[in-house]
């Protein structure tokens, strides 16, 4: 019997997509989502694992939850109109407004908000279209349609009115006319929830506007908030702009003196020493930030450039100031789990300057979200000019394909991604597990055994994909040799635990120690079926078959359309004399969708019944 990937290996790195069930729709009290990280090998995850390169960091330390209002009271779409508003093509207003929710629901947000377009044009005197196809083209980056369409009045949700008004200032300010911007915001600020986008992006304008006391207002200097970090980099670059550098440099130096300054904002910091001809403290600022988070390439990078003397980043111009304090709201907002108000405020940023770091963190919004299709048809537009930001991009459309169960498309997007970067050792070790998965196995382990990671310093979870491509290829020893490296590194995983230790219950090379191994694993994670279907099989090698029954039956419970977990509760079935389940339980595998080998192994046993075992034991160890 070969053995089964259901033992302990988990390669599908994110869970399966939640469609939505409606519309998003920003009213919506956010739901707060813990950061987690890169998931193993051995288990699934909630989350993808992070880019090769992120853009420019913005303060993502929790800031308290958004707290939407009631919304207003709609006037419901009537029961019968007479007549139907429809088309010159004949389509109704009924049938737009469904599909465009269906659209919405399956996170087609493009086709959603066209669909919603046209069946606002029919019925602009309804409440729910105007809303909901206001929303739709909003997330869809339609922002001349949400403009014109914006809900107003006394009556309207804050929600969607200061949505609307946001829209109106930053379009104002991205088509070049900062003073229609700012009178807006002068009448009255933007109010919440969307008064923190508001609140970062108003000192650009008014400097694009003229207005330099409003646009270098100081915050607090004692506030250590995420906002008010935010907002003093927001000046310190406005200041740099302005040409008041010394200015500037104090806003810096506040920034430093606090621990979530420095992780946020050091790389900005430095890059403006280095526009100030401060190489060597820049060099200095990049390696103390370094010896924190080593693994920083961007930070490498900029440490590389100013100890060469090469020319630095220019500063930034105030519509990308602006784009980046739209960013900072937007990664507050992800903080907090507003997916939806992330994603409005990159697409708004975007429209101040078009850059490839905003697409990345937009499609990353939109993938929060679960709006999938749309966050891979914004993934696709970021360009291979720069191919950290390309290869973050395909990397996630790959993650996203993964999550639909497409492995043959998850699969070419890693291998663009590898192309694109083929240094990166995070992308060749997920390009080794898709591999993996599609049961390519030689292929998984030409880069399983590649410079990248075979390496002395070679991780858990390398070691433990190679022994199971190994396993899965036929080559037990071998097999045996990397999972059991694994083990030495995590001696009380369960997936490794299980995985070992069932390859040595099966094959009958080890049985005892397996059990052993198995039974810890168990201990360790009671509540998986996979794991609980090893202990039952190491239980029924051993001759223990009415044991073997009871824990099957309890695997099954936990995996009920697992082929090979129904496969051994038969087995187990028949050695206790329960022929008829026995039989019932084969029949079961058989429309589970099982493999070439196990479907021939179980027509067999339905034609010939089984022979008694002969219970095997050791003593063995490595």
């Amino acid at each position: 019997m070969t053995l089964s990937l259901m033992h302990g290996l988990r390669f599908s790195l994110m869970l399966s997509a939640a469609l939505v069930v409606a519309v998003p729709v920003l009213a919506q009290e956010p739901e707060v989502q813990e950061p987690v990280a890169k998931p193993p090998v051995t288990e699934p995850s909630n989350a993808e694992p992070r880019p090769v390169e992120a853009m420019p960091p913005a303060v993502v330390a929790p800031g308290p939850a958004v707290q939407p209002p009631e919304p207003e009271a709609i006037v419901a779409i009537p029961a019968e109109w007479s007549p139907v508003p429809t088309t010159a093509e004949g389509t109704t207003a009924y049938g737009l407004f469904l599909a465009g929710r269906l659209a919405n629901s399956r996170g087609e947000g493009a086709v959603g908000a066209a669909y919603l377009r046209q069946a606002y044009a029919l019925t602009p005197e309804q409440v729910l279209v105007r809303d909901q196809a206001f929303l739709a083209n909003l997330l869809s980056g339609d922002l001349d349609f949400a403009a014109l369409t914006a809900p107003t009045g006394d009556t309207v949700s804050p929600v969607l009115s200061e949505a609307g008004r946001l829209v109106s200032v930053v379009q104002s300010f991205a088509e070049g006319d900062p003073d229609a911007a700012l009178a807006v915001i002068a009448e009255r600020p933007i109010g919440r929830p969307h008064n923190r986008a508001g609140q970062f992006i108003l000192p650009f304008i008014a400097a694009a506007a003229g207005d330099e006391e409003l646009a270098t207002r100081a915050p607090s200097r004692t506030a250590r908030d995420p906002a008010s970090l935010i907002s003093r980099h927001n000046r310190a670059m406005i200041l740099e702009h302005l040409r008041r550098y010394d200015e500037a440099d104090a806003e810096y130096g506040l920034l430093m003196a606090q621990p979530l300054g420095r992780a946020n904002f050091t790389l900005s910091y430095g890059e403006f020493l280095e526009r100030r001809g401060r190489r060597a403290e820049a060099v200095t600022l990049y390696e103390q930030a370094l010896a924190a988070s080593p693994e920083d390439r961007r930070l490498s990078q900029a440490r590389e450039r100013a100890a060469a003397r090469r020319r630095p980043p220019p500063a930034p111009t105030l519509k990308e100031g602006a784009a980046q304090a739209l960013s900072s709201a937007a990664a507050l907002a992800t903080s907090e789990g507003a997916h939806e108000f992330a994603a409005v405020y990159l697409r708004l940023a975007l429209s101040v300057d078009p850059d490839d770091g905003l697409r990345l963190a937009l499609g990353s919004a939109l993938s929060e979200a679960s709006l999938h299709p749309a966050a891979r048809a914004v993934f696709e537009t970021v360009s291979p000019s720069n191919p950290i930001l390309y290869s973050s991009a395909r990397t996630q459309i790959g993650l996203s394909w993964q999550q639909e169960d497409n492995a043959e498309a998850a699969l070419t997007e890693f291998q663009r991604a590898a192309q694109a970067t083929p240094d990166q050792p995070e992308i060749a070790y997920l390009l080794a597990a898709q591999l993996f998965t599609t049961e390519r196995y030689d292929e998984a382990l030409e880069i399983l055994n590649g410079p990248l990671l075979n390496t002395v310093d070679q991780g858990f979870e390398v070691y433990f994909l190679r022994g199971a491509a190994y396993e899965s290829r036929g080559d037990v020893v071998l097999a045996e040799n990397a999972l059991w490296a694994a083990l030495q590194l995590r001696p009380d995983d369960p997936s490794a635990l299980n995985y070992l230790g069932y390859l040595w219950v099966d094959s009958g090379r080890r049985v005892d120690q397996g059990a052993e191994m198995i039974a810890r694993a168990h201990a360790a994670d009671p509540q998986s079926g996979n794991i609980q279907d090893s202990l039952g099989w190491a239980q029924y090698r051993q001759g223990q078959y009415e044991i073997a029954v009871e824990t099957l039956e309890q695997a099954v419970d936990k995996e009920p359309a697992n082929a090979e977990i129904n496969d051994h509760l038969g087995d187990a079935y028949w050695q206790v004399g329960r022929r008829r389940e026995a039989t019932f339980q084969w029949n079961r595998v058989l429309t589970l969708d099982p493999d070439a080998q196990r479907r021939s192994e179980v027509e067999k046993k339905l034609a010939e019944g089984l022979a008694p075992p002969t219970p095997v034991s050791d003593g063995a160890r490595p």
